[in-house]
């Protein structure tokens, strides 16, 4: 009996001690907002290119932390900048719907056309794990584009 409550005081400890863990992997509301900011600031002081080519590069730590990245999309949903997958840049991708059939582009884009920033819900692919999972984006329109980033819930 003893042997019993051992293995399951030692089970529950376990998993208690590794949620906060498993949280720290992953990346805030509060983190994926300061990152969209940061990119939004660079955009205003060293303009689009150098922010979009700092963007794309997942050496750089200030738009690519765990499974925070960077995105932005033109209000016709084009793929501008992407820090997790550079294939998608040039792309019109306003049509492209997760798991469950939301066009989540167009959702980000009708949120930065009409309220300037916001969240959106979505399934994707988690740049960690490689499970499609919940995800929230925020968004923030500058000029004629968004930038992004999103958090795995």
């Amino acid at each position: 009996m003893r042997a019993l409550f051992g293995a399951s005081a030692l089970a529950f400890s376990c998993m208690i001690l590794s949620g906060p863990a498993l949280a720290a992997d992953r990346g805030t509301a509060d983190e994926a907002v300061a990152m969209v900011k940061k990119a939004v600031a660079m955009v205003k002081s060293d303009g689009k290119e150098k922010t979009f080519a700092a963007i794309s590069d997942p050496a750089n730590p200030t738009f690519h932390d765990r499974d925070l990245y960077i995105y932005v999309y033109d209000l016709n949903g084009v793929a501008l900048a992407h820090g997790n997958n550079p294939k998608m840049v040039g792309k019109p991708l306003i049509g492209l719907k997760d798991n469950e059939g939301k066009a989540m582009i167009k959702e980000m884009v009708d949120t930065a056309k009409n309220k300037g920033k916001g969240w959106v819900d979505f399934k994707w692919p988690n740049p960690v794990t490689k499970a499609v999972e919940s995800k929230s984006g925020y968004v923030e329109r500058v000029d004629d584009f968004l930038i992004g980033s999103g958090i795995y819930k």
